[in-house]
């Protein structure tokens, strides 16, 4: 029988966490963290991920800033606010929802993020860090897989470890999350050979490939732990992940749904972030 991960509870459970620390801050005279999310243009996802940051902002007490820019907003402008953000001292983190309009340069972008705001830890100097496990904060998405291995006493110490996924937001920065708390990691994608023989390998197996219920029954080891970080629809519109949960979970020990795993710890770990920067700037 299987454990269902359950995102929405965990991440609850830490925004609490969150919202007590702000509260004692406030206590201590101290000011509130402050996120401040720049959206350009009028992609319809990028407003409700930014809509949802916001009301999170909100639910643990953190100032929220959303500055909302047309799609003709040039790069040297958007550039400019990033560097007003990186003065303002009521500011803890700054985040440029991407994708950015097809005319500004996304890595040019985020390069001008000041990186102890850079809360997403999407620039350089912090994917450096991550990769020295040397790190103040991790992206979002992984860094709440941890967690939530971390709340279901799932430790990767020892452990065949396989990250289905080569992206720079989740598959790299998983592995070396994963290698820091003594995982055993291979890290696979579309062109490994053989895929269904190295993920049938892992104890853990992280899937971030976007491919609707691409991971099937028989790629999947008897007992394995299984997070899926995909958002997909299938054939019919229905929200589904990269894991065909249906015929992958009764071979599981734990498994994450979609929706309701993953996601949820995604903002919050956004908002956790922002805190350790209000922390190490107070």
């Amino acid at each position: 029988m299987y454990t269902r991960i359950d995102g929405k509870e965990t991440g609850a459970a830490l925004r609490l966490t969150i919202r007590e620390a702000v509260e004692k801050r406030k206590a201590e005279g101290k000011r509130v963290p402050g996120l401040a999310v720049i959206i350009v243009g009028e992609d319809p996802a990028s407003k409700i991920y930014v809509r949802n940051k916001h009301r999170a902002c909100e639910e643990v007490g953190f100032l929220s800033r959303v500055y909302e820019l047309s799609s003709s907003t040039s790069e040297s402008q958007l550039i400019q606010l990033v560097e007003d953000l990186n003065r303002d001292d009521e500011i803890d983190g700054i985040l440029v929802q991407l994708p950015l309009p097809p005319h500004l340069n996304e890595k040019s972008i985020i390069a001008k993020i000041n990186p102890d705001k850079d809360v997403d830890a999407f620039h350089t100097f912090n994917v450096g860090r991550v990769m020295l496990g040397n790190y103040r904060f991790a992206p979002c998405t992984p860094a709440g897989i941890m967690e939530l291995l971390k709340a279901y006493d799932i430790s990767p110490r020892g452990k065949e470890c396989v990250v289905v996924g080569r992206s720079n937001i989740v598959g790299k920065p998983m592995a070396m999350l994963l290698l820091a708390a003594d995982g055993t990691v291979t890290i696979a994608h579309s062109r490994t050979k053989a895929l269904a023989e190295v993920t049938r390998r892992a104890d853990i197996l992280v899937v971030a490939i976007g491919k609707a219920r691409f991971i099937t029954a028989d790629m999947v080891k008897e007992g394995a732990v299984v997070i899926d970080v995909g958002m997909d629809r299938d054939e019919n519109g229905k929200l589904c992940g990269d894991v065909d949960f249906d015929a992958v979970a009764p071979k599981c020990s734990f498994i994450t749904p979609v929706p309701g795993g993953v996601g949820p710890m995604t903002i919050t770990m956004l908002l956790k972030n922002t805190l350790v920067s209000a922390e190490s700037r107070s």
